[in-house]
């Protein structure tokens, strides 16, 4: 594959490492570092005159330095002269602040939209985000991949009894993702009904549909706190479910989390790994990793080559 540099941020080394092997190529050289004073300072170590470049950098971690640095990357890259530059973000930041949910609220996923546009990105690929409309906040094509192949795949590799399981969103706004996954699977799904009074707190929730003596599987985009989640598990037990997994596409797990799920009574707490998820995993023995470094290589493959990107959305790359 001639005229591609891929290049990694400092958020995830691993999975860069993992899709630079998958693609059979050696991830380029770049330093990112900081001053004294915190500003963040990166230097690309080759020429990108006249390449492809492919940055990939997650949204985890210290979100905003691992943002600021993204930035710098692609406006280095940009101003070097490469003939394209792509943003390969698995988990975008701020993708929940889409909305006003309230007066003054900020929409701050525009807001990076535009920052990442004018930095100099060409393209955007990235993972299941929080609402598909967020490509609408930008000018320039974006990539959206699904982590449901592998998800599907998860499933009916590890789940014995999953002919007689039972898909659950466990908000309303994961409906379509719940459906699709339970159509794939020919299963019926549920949802819970949730209300929030503030940000990361769970009011009340009410279970619609019926997990009498079956395999219960809650299926979300993101767990940060998993206050939702261990609240829905709860809910599912004493609705009289058999036993209750949860797959989720971004385990960010800050604050309470671990504790949260070492207490509850999931089987086991599904992730990918577009989020570094090892430190997670040596507290907590509930966590299993998909990995979905194939499903960004194969879309970042496709995207050098001028192939269509739409394969993924419905199979795994073998």
């Amino acid at each position: 594959m001639p005229n591609i540099v891929l290049f990694s941020g400092s958020s995830h080394q691993d999975l860069s490492q993992r899709v630079a092997d998958r693609l059979g190529l050696e991830l380029g050289k770049v330093v990112t570092k900081k001053f004294s004073n915190q500003e963040t300072s990166v230097e690309i170590g080759e020429s990108v005159r006249g390449e492809d470049v492919y940055i990939i950098q997650s949204g985890c971690g210290e979100i905003n330095d691992n943002l600021m640095e993204l930035l710098i990357m692609i406006n280095a890259c940009k101003i070097a002269s490469a003939s394209r530059v792509t943003a390969v973000i698995p988990c975008f930041p701020y993708a929940r602040q889409d909305k006003k949910d309230k007066s003054r609220a900020p929409i701050s996923a525009k807001l990076v939209a535009n920052m990442l546009s004018v930095a100099g990105a060409d393209h955007i690929i990235t993972m299941d985000l929080h609402a598909s409309q967020i490509q609408g906040f930008f000018d320039i094509p974006v990539d959206n991949l699904y982590a449901e192949p592998a998800v599907l795949q998860w499933i009916r590799e590890n789940i014995t009894e999953w002919r007689n399981c039972i898909i659950v969103s466990p908000d309303a706004g994961g409906a379509k993702r719940v459906t699709s996954i339970a159509d794939r699977l020919n299963v019926e799904f549920a949802l819970i009904h949730k209300e929030r009074k503030k940000a990361n707190e769970v009011d009340r929730m009410v279970l619609v549909g019926d997990v009498k003596d079956r395999v219960a599987i809650l299926v979300d985009d993101m767990a940060d706190t998993c206050g939702t989640i261990c609240h829905a598990a709860d809910k599912l037990l004493s609705a009289g479910a058999t036993k209750v997994y949860a797959i989720l596409t971004h385990g960010i797990f800050s604050g309470p989390a671990i504790s949260r799920i070492n207490n509850a009574s999931f089987e086991a707490v599904v992730v990918t790994n577009t989020i570094p998820q090892e430190d997670k995993m040596k507290h907590c023995s509930k966590i299993q990793v998909i990995d979905i470094s194939m499903i960004l290589a194969e879309a970042i493959r496709r995207t050098h080559n001028g192939e269509s990107v739409s394969y993924l959305f419905s199979h795994v790359p073998l």
